[in-house]
């Protein structure tokens, strides 16, 4: 005797089954990752030593440490049971109706540019007492930002994996900083010296590598961000060393200075003198550098040299069976990336007034690489997305002084910022391994124009 009575009893025992082994599976992760958890931050969170007169003195926090444990545990327990445990093509269709509720990029960037005007009155009015901060924040936000739009062009769009990018900065901050030394350039007849400097640098450093590609190609431009920064260091007669350039002009407004005393920009249109004038106009020159680094790279991108930036990001093989030329391609993006990452490092040498060989180290090539491998490659909006998340988290864990409270006077926030950033990190490239932003617009189009999926990408779709 059969029905459909006993075919859902049968059924019934199977599905019940799989939750409890789903969720038994669960638990059993969990249960790992915070194991895990607990060995590795058993040093970093549990013990605390401190040099004090006679000896080391060590101190355990074990309210920390089990509340780290528990934490990892919960999140592994939630994204077993609500993430992983759907379906792929359950996910996959859900993930689709999310992109298309989502506003396209025009929307975004054009509101992002609106607030980006507004930005410093914005801090001014909300924030009196603390606009400088933030002002000055956002200024360094917006140099990674325009840092990640020319290092997209050589790592998003053509494929070729730099971690020397810092070299190109490294050029253009000493080229304006050593000529307002020895020439007494200012700041806006250096700003477009420096971009020529570092695009024949980047040009310099593309002949040697033509024919590398992948691990190869990423150990050779980093041993040239090296190389740069082991030259500044010891050439000491002429780019001052260790001790570095000081003294380096600020930029003037049509030859105004922005400062006190007869025929500076105050006196001139009758305005009274605050210092935070300084770091609105500078902020308004990084935001114009960084729009005018965007407009070129999307411009270009429609440009047949573009198509044949992704074209050889693709395969380099298919590319040269096409007739491009491979050479040309890979030196006009070494050179183009190269040439906005040296008006960046000209702006941080007035910015700062001072700059050494430590300001150009290999971390500020990986984290500029950071920011575009989170952003996502080829996306504009997710470089900016990703500058933010990190340049201003990292920031923003400096003033959590309301976790003394939680954690005891003891626990100081800004000690575990880069363990909390690298935590993020992992995080996100397990959510989304291809970035915050993996879908854009394609760059040409043949009958309809909709938003395309990284991995369609992949397959030769949207070029």
């Amino acid at each position: 005797m059969s029905g459909p009575g006993l075919v859902s009893a049968a059924r019934t025992p199977n599905a019940s089954q799989g939750a409890e082994s789903r969720m038994t599976r669960a638990l059993r992760e969990a249960s790992i990752a915070g194991a895990l958890a607990g060995v590795l931050g058993f040093f970093f969170l549990a013990l605390r030593t401190d040099i004090v007169t006679g000896g080391l003195e060590v101190t355990t926090r074990w309210g920390l440490w089990f509340t780290a444990i528990a934490i990892v545990f919960a999140g592994r327990l939630a994204l077993n049971l609500f993430w992983f445990g759907h379906s792929y093509g359950a996910g996959k269709t859900a993930g689709r109706k999310i992109t298309r509720l989502l506003p396209s990029s025009k929307i975004v960037g054009r509101v992002a540019l609106a607030f980006a005007l507004i930005l410093p009155f914005f801090f001014m009015v909300l924030f009196p007492n603390r606009d400088r901060q933030y002002i000055d924040l956002s200024i360094l936000i917006m140099t990674y930002i325009m840092l990640g739009w020319g290092l997209n062009i050589v790592v998003g769009l053509a494929g070729l994996l730099d971690l020397g990018y810092v070299a190109f900065y490294a050029v253009g901050a000493y080229s304006f900083g050593l000529s307002a030394q020895y020439l007494g350039f200012g700041f806006w007849t250096a700003l477009p010296m420096a971009g020529l400097l570092a695009a024949t640098w980047g040009l310099i450093l593309g002949f040697p590598v033509l024919r590398l590609r992948g691990d190869y190609l990423a150990i050779v431009t980093l041993a040239f961000g090296e190389m740069i920064r082991v030259v500044l260091i010891n050439w000491k007669s002429f780019t001052g060393g260790p001790d570095g350039v000081s003294g380096i002009p600020k930029p003037t407004f049509f030859g105004l200075e922005i400062g006190r005393g007869s025929g500076s920009f105050g006196d001139v249109f009758g305005l009274p003198y605050e210092p935070i004038h300084r770091f609105v106009y500078l902020y308004y020159i990084i935001l114009a550098l960084a729009l005018l680094t965007n407009f070129v790279t999307m411009r270009l991108r429609r440009l047949p040299i573009g198509r044949a930036w992704e074209a050889l990001r693709e395969d380099e093989i298919a590319c040269r069976s096409l007739g491009i030329n491979t050479r040309n391609t890979k030196l006009s993006a070494f050179s183009t990336g190269a040439m906005f990452a040296g008006f960046a490092g000209s702006f941080f040498a007035t910015r700062q007034g001072f700059i050494s060989p430590e300001s150009f180290t290999f971390l500020e090539s990986a984290i500029i690489l950071a920011i575009v491998v989170l952003g996502g490659l080829g996306s504009q909006i997710g470089i900016v997305i990703a500058s933010v998340v990190m340049i201003g988290g990292i920031e923003l864990l400096r003033n959590l002084d309301f976790l003394k409270q939680i954690f005891g006077p003891s626990f100081e926030p800004a000690e575990y910022r880069m363990l909390i950033f690298g935590l993020a990190m992992v995080v996100i490239m397990v959510w989304k391994p291809r970035g915050l932003v993996s879908t854009r617009e394609p760059s040409a189009t043949l009958k309809e124009k909709k938003l395309i999926g990284a991995d369609q990408i992949a397959q030769g779709e949207g070029h």
